[in-house]
């Protein structure tokens, strides 16, 4: 497969984004947030936990305390993106999912 095929081929891929939790096991508190590519944001956290190194400052001050494996990555929804979407109106769609999650899951938020 040339240059050219290879560029072709990942931007016809599938983009899937979606609302995920990072949750610290010892207390509860959560990070809501959502993302237009949910495989990238795990293999975000996964690379985080295994270097140590924090994956958002809001959770420093308890990844610092607790150390990275304390913390879990879930997926709570996932949305596709369409072929002929925008970027931006995926990405607020996503905003606006994420909003209807934190009305619904009302907990300890960092």
């Amino acid at each position: 497969m040339n240059k050219k095929e290879r560029i072709a081929s990942y931007k016809a891929r599938p983009v899937t984004g979606g609302v995920f939790r990072i949750t610290n096991t010892q207390n509860g508190k959560y990070l809501l947030a959502s993302g237009i590519d949910i495989k990238g944001d795990r293999n975000r956290f996964n690379f985080s936990v295994s270097t140590g190194s924090c994956v958002h400052m809001k959770l420093q001050k308890d990844w610092d305390t607790f150390g990275p494996k304390v913390f879990v990555f879930e997926v709570l929804d996932e949305l596709e993106k369409e072929t002929e979407q925008e970027t931006k109106v995926f990405a607020e769609d996503l905003k606006m999912l994420e909003q209807m999650w934190r009305e619904r899951l009302n907990g300890d938020e960092y």
